[in-house]
């Protein structure tokens, strides 16, 4: 497992689990009004407020939807073999990441415009995050500014994710003002050349970002509001933000452009070859995310979880690696770090969680997918998540020879 990263001693009983505890402990009364801890139903309680636009906006996916479905089922096509009596009365979630410690090996994912689902958005969501401690990775295109996000978050850590424009000066100010700001690691996005194709998008004509919702970290930015004209309305901040939207025509040898604008570290999210894993490594990268951007991108691709091991062996075991696409449960944390991942990042079951509840509903979900995976940890008879490994998995079917 990746040395550099996992080098942090047990730090005492975790209290992860003690949610299960204290859920119990209330009783029926308890849970009255209260939202479901099966994180994989949160999907259908959306379904049930959002406006029908906005749902097939944040659950849909490219195309067929094939992508979003091969990263579910590629989770379910490894099962969990747990091994018995090993005696551990304590379990230790943390790791230390690119010179932090973190509580647990999660992330929140980048997710754009959220206040579409949420008055509060990103506010609701970063102080959700901090509850609990875990970092929230800032999309470009957030409701409110990098400098509001960083200041909800207190000392709550947090990332910035960076799709990088078309106009290098301003994608340097995003990038500065971000360090500026407290943003401890810079997330390049690299799988959206384009827009993708969304049926559930194109069919109710709905793009939150067209109608100038996700747009605050450019509105809020120098550079940019000095390229529009004078007393610019709504119509022209959009249109400008068209016009340098996207990047497509980015190339390896770019990075080293992001060295020279911040010594934060790099992360390349959207790697699914292995290949390209190791030109991210070639080209100075402190670290890949393998993903596919949640099924929305590429119609057909395959599941991240698949391209997991590859990319692991590719870069060998003290790069870091983190993977998203498809993450639900604790227990599929628990399936990605033993195939290789040193952390993952959350996305659309925290983001369903801001629009039933706001930051109560993030802070929920994320201590249901901790709680579970702290009892994971328990019931496959391992001590620590950095002790994960294969040969605590079976691919599905009948267990050949161990």
């Amino acid at each position: 497992m990746t040395e550099h990263i996992r080098t942090a001693a047990p730090a005492g009983p975790t209290s992860a689990s003690d949610l299960v505890r204290e859920i119990y402990l209330a009783g029926p009364d308890g849970r009255e009004g209260q939202l479901t801890t099966d994180l994989t139903a949160l999907e259908d309680a959306v379904r049930a407020v959002l406006p029908p636009a906005v749902f097939g906006f944040v659950a849909g996916g490219s195309g067929t939807g094939a992508t979003g479905r091969a990263n579910r089922d590629a989770f379910d096509q490894w099962r969990l073999l747990p091994r018995a009596l090993h005696g551990f009365t304590r379990r230790d979630l943390t790791l230390d990441l690119l010179g932090h410690r973190l509580p647990a090996p999660v992330l929140l994912a980048p997710i754009s415009a959220q206040t579409a689902v949420h008055h509060e958005g990103e506010i609701a969501t970063v102080r959700g995050a901090a509850d609990v401690g875990l970092p929230f990775v800032l999309s470009s295109y957030s409701s409110h500014s990098l400098e509001e996000v960083a200041a909800a978050a207190g000392p709550g850590p947090r990332w910035f994710q960076l799709y990088w424009p078309s106009d290098d000066e301003l994608a340097a100010s995003l990038v500065r003002r971000a360090e500026a700001s407290g943003y401890t690691a810079l997330v390049l996005t690299v799988d959206n050349p384009s827009v993708g194709y969304r049926p559930a998008d194109l069919d109710h004509g709905y793009l939150p970002l067209i109608r100038g919702t996700g747009l605050a970290n450019y509105t809020s930015d120098p550079v940019f509001r000095a390229a529009l004209p004078p007393n610019a309305g709504p119509e022209a901040v959009v249109r400008q933000w068209a016009q340098v939207n996207g990047n497509p025509s980015l190339t390896w040898d770019r990075l080293n452009r992001l060295r020279e604008w911040t010594g934060l570290p790099l992360l390349v999210k959207g790697v699914l070859h292995p290949d390209d894993a190791l030109l991210a490594v070639a080209n100075g990268a402190d670290g890949v995310i393998v993903s596919n951007h949640g099924g929305r991108q590429l119609d057909g691709a395959a599941a991240a979880l698949d391209c997991l091991p590859a990319v692991r062996t590719a870069v060998g075991n003290t790069f870091p690696v983190l993977m998203d696409s498809g993450v639900r449960t604790g227990t599929d944390v628990a399936k990605a770090l033993a195939l290789g991942a040193d952390a993952v990042l959350l996305g659309r079951p925290y983001l369903y969680g801001l629009a039933l509840d706001g930051r109560p509903g993030v802070r929920h979900v994320l201590q249901c997918l901790l709680a579970e995976l702290d009892l994971t940890l328990t019931q496959i008879g391992c001590g620590s998540v950095r002790s994960l490994g294969p040969e605590l998995l079976a691919p599905a079917g009948p267990l050949g020879g161990c």
